[in-house]
């Protein structure tokens, strides 16, 4: 990659792997014994700093429970596009945009409080709650 920065396509596999991992509650050392590595290398491979080759992808889909394409799964234009081989043939390159909410910790830990809640009722209120303020948040304000 030019000026030594990682493949975007690398950072977003590495942020599925830490979101998959951050949901089922796996510290990155149990993520690295449970595949043979140091917590270490999982942090370079969630970084997208080293490369997930393909024997390695396997292992992590087993260990994570899901499928290979998990981890290219909601992989926007925007990233593909800025992968060096679109990069060396001309692509535009694209803007940087905000980080997706969904590799966020806050929303991670928010998930993973939101499945303990054990009664559907309530967490049903808590759901409906919080699409209520999020939409009070997109209107302007009653005295405009």
């Amino acid at each position: 990659m030019p000026s030594g920065k990682p493949n975007p396509v690398d950072v977003h596999v590495g942020s599925r792997v830490r979101l998959r991992r951050t949901l089922l509650g796996l510290s990155q050392e149990k993520l690295g014994e449970a595949i043979g590595l140091t917590f270490q290398q999982v942090q370079k491979y969630e970084r997208g700093a080293n490369r997930i080759g393909a024997s390695r992808l396997w292992d992590l889909s087993r260990v994570l429970d899901v499928p290979v394409s998990f981890f290219f799964e909601e992989m926007d234009e925007s990233v593909s596009s800025r992968s060096p081989r679109n990069v060396l043939r001309g692509a535009e390159e694209v803007e940087e945009t905000e980080a997706d909410p969904m590799t966020k910790r806050e929303t991670l830990e928010l998930v993973r409080a939101y499945y303990r809640i054990i009664d559907p009722q309530v967490r049903k209120r808590i759901y409906d709650l919080a699409k209520t303020l999020a939409v009070s948040d997109e209107r302007p304000p009653a005295d405009e």
